[in-house]
């Protein structure tokens, strides 16, 4: 038999999928893969459900429906003051790693570079290299996560066709400064390039920070692609609806993508989204109010346990340094030894780096029920004490 894309299947099983395995295997509390144990609001869901029964259930239109890339376009108005037109500046998918796909397909040649900041989420690296670009990789490093400007402006060059940024950044944790955003947006601008912005969690951070999108930047309208997430904003993973937001010129070879990948997506899930969008800036706030209580919750019990546990200033991840435990291993040993002995289970941070990435800092999702991050920290201090 011939063989597969040497791409594709040269990258392993997802470190995700690996320990949710491992967690299935010894009933852990799984706390290493990234999603809520609760669903999403009632009144959002309920919509969803109405639209199934009352509503039209064949192909919607292919760049979404207009009620959904309405809401999506006054979104971006009402918590960003960027006008956007609905009908050629928005597109649906099905979940925001589609939309990443299609941008990856849509925009780059083979041989194009692209930079990207490492730690990096998993699907980044397999995309970008199947579409025949160059990874170009820059480092930060825990427990600072310290942008290296030096290093970020060396990776940039006249074959840079993009920059990918993920921000709020997973599994970082880190929201970046304007100052930050400022530097890299005049760099997009000094090569000529694009850059595709990854903010699913922008409604997720804390301790009075705002979430400031990089196309808000001068010169960056017409070069940044937006991409937000139903499912980080209403805990609605399951449901699988991104979107995109850029100038007409650059979302039109993307939307080409879109069309040969999903085409479209639930027609009812969509209504409900749009809904959702609508709703009042009380939930919004109520959303980043609820995650931080729990990040200062969880973060308190592990630094009791004597984790050394790193600012998280957006997400619902927490990443911990496992030295102060005094265990002997690596960050991966460190993960399946809590998953074995505790039964609770973490991701290991080194999986996050091409390679040679740091192994002493793991990664817990926090957006868990109270009794179980409780629970979670119970066996977490049988096995290590307090």
């Amino acid at each position: 038999m011939k063989a597969a894309n040497s791409i594709i299947s040269g990258y392993g099983t997802s470190v995700f999928e690996v320990m949710s395995r491992l967690a299935i295997e010894h009933q852990s509390i799984n706390l290493g893969q990234g999603f809520p144990d609760e669903d999403g609001p009632l009144d959002v869901r309920q919509v969803a459900a109405d639209a199934l029964m009352s509503g039209l259930n064949q192909y919607p239109p292919m760049m979404g429906v207009p009620e959904l890339r309405q809401a999506v376009a006054a979104h971006a108005n009402r918590f960003y003051d960027l006008d956007v037109d609905w009908q050629s500046e928005v597109m649906v998918g099905s979940g925001a790693t589609e939309v990443l796909n299609d941008c990856m397909m849509a925009l780059i040649e083979h041989g194009d570079e692209v930079v990207v900041i490492e730690p990096t989420y998993d699907c980044y690296l397999p995309i970008i290299r199947r579409a025949g670009g160059i990874p170009k990789l820059v480092r930060v490093i825990p427990p600072e996560w310290t942008l290296p400007r030096a290093g970020l402006a060396a990776a940039f060059s006249d074959r840079t066709k993009l920059v990918l940024l993920n921000n709020p950044h997973n599994p970082a944790a880190r929201v970046y400064s304007d100052d930050d955003l400022g530097f890299i947006a005049g760099l997009v601008v000094k090569h000529d390039a694009l850059a595709i912005c990854d903010e699913v969690y922008e409604h997720i951070v804390f301790d009075g920070r705002r979430h400031k999108p990089l196309i808000t930047f001068p010169g960056m309208r017409d070069r940044c692609v937006r991409i937000g997430s139903a499912g980080k904003t209403f805990s609605l993973t399951g449901w699988k609806v991104g979107y995109a937001t850029a100038a007409a010129e650059l979302l039109a070879p993307i939307a080409k993508t879109h069309q040969f990948v999903t085409f479209t997506t639930p027609p009812n899930l969509q209504t409900a989204v749009a809904y959702g969008l609508n709703k009042d800036d009380a939930y919004f706030q109520g959303l980043s109010d609820d995650m931080q209580a729990k990040r200062d919750r969880f973060a308190m019990e592990l630094q009791r346990l004597g984790f050394g546990v790193i600012d998280c200033e957006g997400t619902y991840f927490i990443t911990a340094d496992i030295r102060p435990l005094g265990f002997v291993g690596d960050d991966v040993a460190f993960c399946r030894y809590i998953t074995v002995e505790a039964k609770v289970t973490a991701v290991p941070v080194s999986a996050f780096y091409m390679n040679d990435g740091p192994e002493h800092f793991v990664r817990f999702c926090f957006s868990k029920r109270d009794e179980i991050l409780d629970e979670a920290i119970a066996r977490l201090e049988k096995l290590f004490g307090a």
